[in-house]
């Protein structure tokens, strides 16, 4: 659903995008089971958890429902929306807004393998159509 959110959320930390790709891959989640899934492989507490899902909430890209005793978190921010503005932000940063540069910073640095090539040529192909 792209645009489903008019009011853009302000930028996500590399933490906070953590905490998204949990609610992204299954929500709605507790506050626990967001920790459950990001906390031992970070080092971090449900604290710490709870302070990235209140920052998420404050800046629009979750939503908090109260389930009980608890709070239950879901993304407002649909995934593909936020990589494609990400991508673009990355371009645009770093290649002056060509996409061309970055695939060739790729390809000199060797970090496509045969099926990033073979899915880049066949997106070319329907892009051409």
């Amino acid at each position: 659903m792209s645009g489903s959110n008019p009011e853009k959320p302000e930028r996500i930390s590399d933490a906070e995008h953590a905490v998204m790709e949990a609610l992204w891959k299954r929500s709605p989640l507790t506050a626990s089971e967001v920790c459950d899934e990001v906390c031992e492989q970070r080092d971090w507490s449900l604290a710490t958890v709870k302070t990235l899902l209140s920052r998420l909430v404050a800046k629009k890209a979750i939503a908090t429902q109260p389930d009980g005793r608890r709070f239950l978190y879901s993304p407002l921010l649909e995934r593909a929306d936020y990589t494609g503005s990400e991508s673009r932000r990355l371009v645009d940063r770093l290649f002056g807004g060509r996409a061309a540069p970055l695939f060739a910073q790729l390809a000199e640095a060797e970090a496509l393998t045969e099926d990033d090539l073979a899915e880049m040529e066949a997106l070319l192909k329907e892009l051409r159509k």
